[in-house]
């Protein structure tokens, strides 16, 4: 089979193939995005009735990641496989439900085609291997972090948790960073802007940001170690000003109304994850030049 051990080797195939594979889990995260929010909130309200001896509410209908199957949220009609292809169906559609011909949300084909070009250029950057396995699994996180935050301003631990873990597991065989580096980093990483938090806390009297912010940066500080905390930071901070201002002076964005941080500490991990250790060289030789 030289044919098929000359692309096992291609770089070419392997980008696509992680491309045609990115795209049917950008899909799957799209259910992702919608479900585990409504899912936290019933186990939310669950507790708090519990909590308060209140009578239990109607028991709803089962949801879970996987069931039911997908419907249209406008008219319930069933998804069928051939309308449910990423990106493709959505462009065939018109971008429409096909039995009610309501608008379906620009989110799924982005998320879809984001989740592709950004698994795809993981494989550009570290070809075959376990690291790229690892990587794609940050990478496909970090985009449901994200949506989920522009959504509903929540980082679930159901997503932040895992990953500060699979980080510290990783280092174990020093995928990104050693283990000591891995360790001080998701301990610093959530320790700093805790302090931060509590500060402006104490300072202004109003919250400043969310835990989930804290959980998701000591998860970044566990995969790429404490030395990329400062710059992980730094572009984080860099691209939320720049938001922010932007939606203040162009669309008079209300200052006192919250904007999540979470998208941009992910987007500023994922630019560390394929920068690697020419940021974190670049990044000291800056703030710590010879």
């Amino acid at each position: 089979m030289p044919l098929l051990d000359g692309l096992g080797h291609s770089p070419a195939f392997l980008a696509f193939a992680v491309l045609l594979l990115g795209l049917c889990v950008g899909s799957f995260l799209n259910v992702v995005i919608h479900r585990l929010p409504l899912m936290l909130e019933r186990d939310w309200r669950h507790e708090c009735r519990t909590l308060l001896e209140l009578p239990a509410e109607p028991e709803p209908s089962p949801l879970s990641l996987v069931r039911p199957a997908s419907r249209c949220p406008s008219c319930g009609a069933a998804i069928r496989p051939w309308q449910n292809i990423p990106v493709v169906s959505w462009l065939a559609l018109g971008g429409r439900c096909a039995a009610c011909r309501a608008p379906i949300s620009l989110q799924y084909p982005l998320v879809e085609a984001v989740t592709g070009l950004l698994s795809a250029w993981c494989a550009v950057r570290f070809g075959w291997g376990a690291p790229l396995a690892a990587a794609l699994v940050l990478t496909w996180a970090l985009v449901a972090l994200t949506v989920i935050d522009l959504r509903t301003q929540l980082l679930p631990d159901a997503i932040t948790l895992p990953l500060l873990w699979l980080g510290l597991l990783l280092s174990l065989g020093s995928v990104f960073v050693a283990p000591q580096a891995s360790i001080i980093g998701a301990a610093a990483g959530y320790l700093s802007l805790w302090l931060v938090y509590h500060a402006f806390r104490l300072a202004t009297g109003k919250e400043g940001m969310g835990h989930g912010d804290f959980k998701l940066l000591a998860a970044l500080g566990a995969w790429f170690g404490w030395q990329a905390l400062p710059l992980i930071v730094l572009l984080s901070s860099f691209a939320g000003a720049l938001v922010g201002l932007g939606l203040i002076l162009l669309r008079g964005h209300d200052r006192n109304v919250p904007i999540p941080f979470g998208p941009y500490l992910a987007l500023a991990g994922w630019i560390f994850l394929v920068g690697g250790r020419g940021l974190t060289d670049a990044w000291l030789h800056l703030a710590l030049p010879s």
